[in-house]
């Protein structure tokens, strides 16, 4: 299907309905998880699907060895198709108090999974406590977030991340979650592990699992490589991969390291048969911080979920 000119829409010749299976369809790629999520009969979805693709002159959805992914106009729809979704949500819910213990209002929280990890059991406990009606969608990070960062906050209502400098734009507000340090992970047969002390020149050797490393330079702006940059090592990186949870993975029986957080090693070395062992010099502590676009500020569904976020963090053991 070519896409054609588009008009401008009247919005009260639209069915904004349609949002909110656009919505589903972009986040699901898949006409029958989307019907379950809205709670609708698959052929109701279907028929949404095409009614979009006629609007739009695209194929939205394309079938690729048995799957469906976005089509170039549908990856480009999505991001304005969430931002939309939660504008609308904020402008209906002025107004009225905010009763989280009936609220069915979704929120959606973008994360790398290290953080999802560490967070994700006691903000799950909360959450389903004192808002079992509503929804949590969270995205999980896939790459480094680059300079786009604040725009990306605008489109979610809240991200956990280290504070970085392209974060500190007008309209961004922080607050602090959690402290984590670096260990580097090894394999328990990993001769670094037999040694009373090891220097930088023999982490300098050793291959490298680094994750959220993106293959266009040194340094990137993965947290594990600046660090090891401030120690003056350019790492031989065997295995570069999209997340904190598969490090272990590619560490276990092997000569390679990675530099982790502490939080996340700590409960993964016993079943990969792995050990921690402290960096030979301290390296810079890691600091997660909950962001988000401060129009939310007088928003009581933001501020509770900003609370519980905290509370979930407070939470954590030492």
């Amino acid at each position: 299907m070519t896409h054609r000119q588009s008009v401008p829409a009247h919005l009260a010749n639209l069915d904004l309905n349609l949002l909110v299976t656009l919505r589903a369809l972009l986040r699901e790629r898949n006409v029958t998880r989307a019907a379950r999520h809205l709670g609708v009969t698959q052929p109701a979805v279907s028929a949404t699907l095409s009614r979009l693709r006629r609007h739009f002159g695209d194929e939205l959805l394309v079938r690729v060895q048995g799957a469906y992914v976005l089509s170039p106009l549908a990856a480009q729809l999505a991001g304005q198709t969430e931002a939309v979704c939660a504008a609308a949500e904020r402008l209906f819910a002025t107004g009225r108090a905010f009763d989280p213990a009936a609220t069915e209002r979704e929120f959606t929280l973008l994360m790398a999974d290290y953080p999802a990890t560490v967070l994700g059991p006691e903000l799950s406990r909360l959450f389903d406590r004192e808002a079992p009606h509503a929804a949590l969608h969270l995205q999980l990070v896939r790459e480094t977030l680059g300079s786009g960062a604040g725009e990306t906050i605008r489109l979610v209502d809240g991200m956990v991340s280290p504070p970085l400098g392209h974060f500190r734009t007008p309209g961004v507000a922080s607050a602090p979650l959690f402290t984590d340090r670096w260990v580097c992970l090894v394999s328990a047969a990993n001769p670094l592990c037999a040694t009373t002390s090891f220097g930088i020149e023999d982490l300098a050797r050793q291959p490298w699992v680094v994750p959220y490393h993106r293959d266009d330079g040194y340094p990137s702006a993965a947290p594990a490589t600046r660090q090891l940059s401030a120690l003056g090592i350019r790492p031989r990186i065997a295995v570069r991969v999209e997340s904190y949870r598969a490090v272990p993975d590619f560490v276990a029986g092997t000569r390679r390291v990675a530099l982790v957080p502490e939080r996340l090693a700590a409960p993964l070395t016993s079943a990969h048969g792995l050990r921690t062992l402290d960096c030979p010099v301290p390296l810079d502590p890691l600091d997660e911080h909950l962001w988000w676009d401060a129009s939310h500020d007088e928003d009581p569904a933001h501020t509770w979920l900003r609370d519980l976020v905290t509370r979930a963090a407070a939470g954590l053991a030492p």
